[in-house]
């Protein structure tokens, strides 16, 4: 009697410190030694403003950014540690989603997304059959949801505009649109999931924390990230009579040639306005 009274006793020390051991604190440990605020209450620097006849010259480009490229790899989501950053994907579909920024379905930003829409781009259904064990014969459909991956999209399409201010002299870019390249497995094309409207989408961007790979301490919004061109790219297309992207008339080295002609452009209008 006196053993059974013993192992009762035991069995019940055992689960309470095993429920002790189970409970989690209401308060998250700070994993780091001071509060991180900076970038939480940044507002985006204001755009100087620019009048019609300010501007003297003015070319519209596109840019393709490439996750995979070295210095891009803070835009990639594989292999990163989002556990106290989030990735502009998420950052802006997340956005789009609760209708906090409004998306677009072309860059020309005409045809504005709802948020059920933006929630089914990317996301899938796949019909798979059923079968029967015994006789191998199909007795059915199997519906599976495919979720959207965040890291089906390996390139950022930008559309931008570069002008010569002749009230400043000097040249300025400012970014117009933003799009993510969603690589679909079956039809082996990329495409845009959305357009966003950079100028409206800047408060967003400048209160999301981007990697900064030089300093930890040195913390730099998405929109930072932007401003400060941090970034590789490469120019696709130019404003032309034809609305042709460069891989529309150029392929292989010529089109690589193409993009830095027109790189080569804009920085030659400019160096071609000043004596030396």
């Amino acid at each position: 009697m006196k053993r059974k009274l013993s192992l009762i006793l035991v069995a019940l020390l055992l689960s309470g410190a095993g429920r002790l051991l189970a409970q989690t604190t209401d308060t998250q440990p700070r994993d780091l030694f001071y509060d991180e605020v900076a970038v939480k209450e940044r507002e985006p620097i204001p755009y100087d403003y620019v009048s019609e006849s300010d501007v003297y010259w003015h070319k519209r480009v596109w840019r393709v950014i490439d996750v995979k490229e070295k210095m891009n790899l803070p835009f990639s989501y594989e292999g990163l540690d989002w556990s106290n950053l989030k990735p502009l994907i998420s950052v802006l579909r997340d956005a789009a989603i609760a209708n906090e920024i409004t998306v677009y379905d072309e860059d020309n930003f005409q045809v504005a997304l709802t948020p059920d829409v933006v929630s089914q781009r990317g996301a899938s259904v796949d019909t798979l059959p059923q079968y029967d064990l015994q006789t191998g014969e199909v007795i059915g459909d199997t519906i599976m949801q495919r979720p959207f991956d965040p890291n089906k999209v390996l390139h950022w399409r930008v559309k931008e505009d570069w002008f010569f201010n002749k009230k400043t002299s000097t040249m300025q870019v400012r970014i117009m649109g933003l799009a993510p390249l969603y690589y679909d497995e079956e039809a082996k094309i990329e495409t845009p999931l959305f357009w966003i409207y950079y100028p409206s989408s800047r408060s967003v961007l400048s209160h999301n924390e981007a990697f900064n790979p030089k300093n930890d301490a040195q913390r730099m919004s998405w929109d930072d990230m932007f401003q400060m061109r941090l970034f590789s790219s490469v120019i696709i297309k130019e404003s032309n009579v034809f609305d042709r992207r460069i891989q529309e008339y150029a392929t292989g080295l010529d089109a690589l040639r193409e993009s830095d002609r027109i790189k080569e452009d804009i920085f030659n209008f400019e160096h071609d306005l000043w004596s030396y």
